[in-house]
């Protein structure tokens, strides 16, 4: 009798096949994609930004002690406190003439200055080198150079107007016999450091537009001034955008030169909305009402770029 052993069992190697992904989760994970991106981002905007705007508007709205405790909230009683200061509508008509001087005479100016050095001449890179200088200083230098230069007793203006004869040779100008003439003198120094940074806006705009385009309208008999206003301005319309609103933020928010020339003296005649705030959180100690004086400046702020954003853009859409 014979006995077969049993075969050995066989055994299939099976290959898993590969698995292909969900096109949900793709789609998911490209939906979340770009906020992940921005996520931090955002968490430092909202550490930095968002949560000291919300505690301004909170210390707006409350009775505060010097020592920056909130005691309880007073309704709106920080905002009629200021506004009903006599001292409020000086301000306000300051920073209101200082911001739309400054932007409007430097972004003429700069862009007058963008359209010379956008042009081929010698020694055209040591000009714009020199056109950065003032934007490169620190507002505090420029701003003490400018009080430095206009002085009464060792000013260099004098000094100059002495060398050149135009006054005697013991005779001394002063430059600044009313608040409004000292005022007018920060003006000019706000414009002065201003204007660089309009001009290299509109320069890289001028930089971007095709010669082509001068070379047509040439061709076409058109002059300066019609090139000027039919093919420059359009095209460097966003840059002046930028520029232009960017400076009324940062124009409006300035605080150095306004405080290192005058620091706001005399009795306010030369205070702008931050340094008035500034005097008020720091040396009379009224927190609740510098906050409502940055609420006010912030609404007033936001209200002016939207407007000036919309109306530009708006018109953008209705020229395509």
């Amino acid at each position: 009798m014979s006995t077969k052993t049993p075969a050995a069992p066989t055994t299939k190697k099976t290959q898993q096949e590969p698995r292909l992904p969900n096109p949900q989760n793709k789609k998911l994970l490209r939906t979340i994609e770009p906020y992940i991106w921005i996520a931090p981002s955002i968490i430092l905007m909202a550490i930095f930004i968002v949560t000291p705007i919300f505690k301004v508007f909170q210390l707006s709205m409350n009775r505060v002690t010097r020592a920056g405790k909130l005691k309880g909230f007073n309704n709106f009683e920080n905002f009629t406190s200021v506004i009903k200061d006599p001292a409020f509508s000086i301000v306000l008509k300051n920073t209101i003439l200082w911001t739309i001087a400054v932007v409007l005479i430097s972004t003429l100016l700069g862009f007058i200055l963008a359209l010379i050095l956008n042009n081929q001449f010698k020694g055209r890179k040591v000009a714009r080198a020199i056109v950065v200088f003032p934007w490169a200083t620190t507002l505090v230098i420029q701003a003490s150079a400018w009080n430095f230069i206009i002085n009464k007793d060792y000013g260099t203006l004098n000094t100059l107007l002495r060398t050149l004869h135009i006054i005697g040779k013991n005779a001394s100008i002063n430059f600044t016999p009313t608040p409004t003439a000292y005022f007018a003198w920060e003006i000019a120094c706000g414009i002065f450091v201003t204007i660089p940074f309009v001009c290299f806006c509109v320069l890289s705009g001028l930089q971007s537009i095709d010669a082509s385009y001068y070379e047509a309208a040439t061709v076409d008999g058109a002059g300066y001034f019609q090139k000027l206003f039919s093919i420059t301005l359009p095209l460097v319309k966003s840059s002046l955008t930028v520029s232009t609103v960017l400076n009324i933020i940062y124009v409006f928010n300035s605080f150095p030169i306004i405080w290192t020339m005058t620091k706001g003296d005399p009795a306010n005649r030369t205070d702008t909305l931050v340094t008035y705030l500034y005097k008020l959180a720091f040396y009379n100690g009224k927190q609740g009402e510098a906050s409502a004086v940055s609420v006010i400046g912030f609404i007033i702020l936001l209200m002016c770029a939207s407007v000036y954003m919309i109306y530009t853009l708006r018109k953008g859409d209705e020229e395509l």
